[in-house]
C-alpha cells in the first residue's frame, strides 16, 4: 500500500468542490477510505484547511467535515528535524518546505500528492499531480 502525503489544495479541491480538480481529489480520498493507499496531511495543513473553510461555513459544520478527513487520513507528525531542515532548505514556501520534509522523514511516504508541483521542485520525493498518480495506480492494476 502506498503511503502519500495529499497536499492541501487536493483536500480543498474535494471540500470546495473545485471543477474539474474534485473528482480525482475524489478519486485519492476514496482509495484512503477503502484502504488501497495511506493519506496523510499535517496539522499545519489541517489549521489552514480549517481557515480556509470558516470564511464560508459555520464552525460546527467545518469541524464536521474535518472529523470526516480524520476518519480517512492520518496526520503526520513534524518533528523538529523537519522544521530546521525547512528552515535550511531552499524551498521559497516556509509551510511547503515544512510539510516536504515531514513527510520526508517519515521512511514510508514517497510521494506528494499536488497540484502545485514548482512548489516542491527540490523535495527528494515523488512530486506528483492527482492525475499522473491516478493513471500509475491504475496502470500498476493492470
Amino acid at each position: 500500500m502506498d503511503k502519500v502525503l495529499i497536499d492541501t489544495d487536493v483536500i480543498l479541491d474535494f471540500l470546495f468542490d473545485r471543477k474539474p480538480f474534485s473528482q480525482e481529489a475524489a478519486q485519492i480520498l476514496s482509495w484512503c477510505e477503502t484502504g488501497q493507499i495511506q493519506g496523510f496531511v499535517t496539522s499545519i495543513m489541517l489549521s489552514n484547511i480549517y481557515y480556509l473553510l470558516r470564511k464560508t461555513a459555520r464552525h460546527e459544520k467545518v469541524i464536521e467535515h474535518l472529523k470526516m478527513l480524520m476518519n480517512i487520513i492520518d496526520v503526520l507528525t513534524t518533528h523538529k528535524n523537519a522544521v530546521l531542515e525547512a528552515l535550511n532548505s531552499e524551498f521559497k514556501d516556509f509551510e511547503d518546505a515544512l510539510q516536504n520534509f515531514s513527510a520526508q522523514n517519515d521512511p514510508d511516504i514517497k510521494v506528494i500528492i499536488t497540484r502545485n508541483i514548482k512548489d516542491y521542485k527540490t523535495s527528494n520525493l515523488a512530486i506528483m499531480e492527482p492525475e499522473t498518480y491516478i493513471s500509475l495506480v491504475k496502470l500498476s492494476e493492470s
